[in-house]
């Protein structure tokens, strides 16, 4: 398997050639879905669909139209989160949010472009490809981000704000929300490689407990973060009345609970019978991250 930096070059190079490459998008559009696209991070999503599908030895070529597809969906996400009726932030990493740089209208509207530009080029590269594999790793991204996923997770903690934390409450939320979104990655690239159901089931719970344990640390930096580090305000939880896991447990419990989750994340990638050291470590190292 290649480093986590080999697999961010790749999706950092086809990002913008794969939006382009579906056809002539007007100006203005374009510039607002390339601003937002273009804003860098960890690309942690994308990576972990390249990496799945190159553990089961499955062709990366073939999965980097997905990967570039589920990064699109997670960056169309941030756009509507900063959104004033959402969680209105004036900042993305480190840069006005999309909707201060182009206005809401066209804000919205670049989120719609890249949600439809993802399931386009999925679609697109699925049916080019000699068996369905493609359609049922596109299948697994989209009800991940979904109704039943992301957007479900979002509406829940979007309706739930100012109400009191049950763990019922905000384990839905950061299941959907955020661990959704991280399953769907490694879902996709297994299906992608044609690997067998139960390795799939180790993947997703994979997926799940590192989802859990990445928004427990989410939560946390945003009580003892710095807007320097994270490129957005702090504080913005606790100022919104938001479902974290640090207002139902405390800075401690959660701290203690992401690293019970990354743990359960670890034990779920190694029961597969291939070298696993690069997803072991991957998850280990988010509970020490700063951003």
């Amino acid at each position: 398997m290649k480093t986590y930096e080999e697999y961010l070059r790749r999706v950092e190079g086809a990002l913008i050639p794969s939006l382009e490459g579906l056809g002539a998008i007007p100006g203005r559009l374009r510039e607002a879905m390339a601003y937002s696209l273009e804003a860098g991070g960890k690309r942690l999503r994308p990576v972990l669909l390249l990496a799945a599908c190159d553990l089961m030895g499955g062709s990366e070529d073939e999965a980097l139209p997905f990967a570039c597809a589920l990064e699109m969906i997670h960056t169309y996400s941030l756009i509507h989160d900063d959104l004033p009726a959402m969680d209105n932030d004036d900042l993305r990493r480190g840069r006005p949010s999309n909707h201060k740089a182009f206005g809401e209208d066209v804000a919205i509207l670049a989120g719609d472009g890249l949600l439809s530009a993802a399931m386009e080029l999925m679609l697109r590269t699925a049916c080019r490809m000699d068996s369905l594999r493609g359609a049922k790793a596109a299948e697994a991204i989209a009800r991940r981000a979904g109704v039943t996923g992301m957007v479900a997770g979002q509406t829940v903690d979007v309706t739930e704000e100012g109400t009191a934390p049950t763990e019922e409450k905000v384990r839905y939320i950061h299941t959907h929300k955020t661990a959704d979104l991280l399953t769907a990655p490694m879902e996709a690239g297994f299906l992608l490689a044609c690997a067998r159901p139960a390795e799939i089931e180790a993947a997703v719970r994979y997926g799940q407990n590192l989802g859990l344990a990445f928004q427990m640390v989410d939560d946390l930096l945003d009580v003892e973060g710095t807007e320097a580090d994270l490129g957005k305000r702090t504080g913005m939880d606790a100022a919104q009345g938001k479902l974290t896991w640090v207002a139902l447990r405390g800075t401690d419990g959660a701290r203690a609970d992401a690293a019970e989750a990354v743990d359960a994340a670890v034990r779920a990638i190694e029961t597969l019978d291939r070298d696993t050291s690069f997803f072991a470590a991957l998850a280990r190292e988010l509970t020490g991250r700063t951003r």
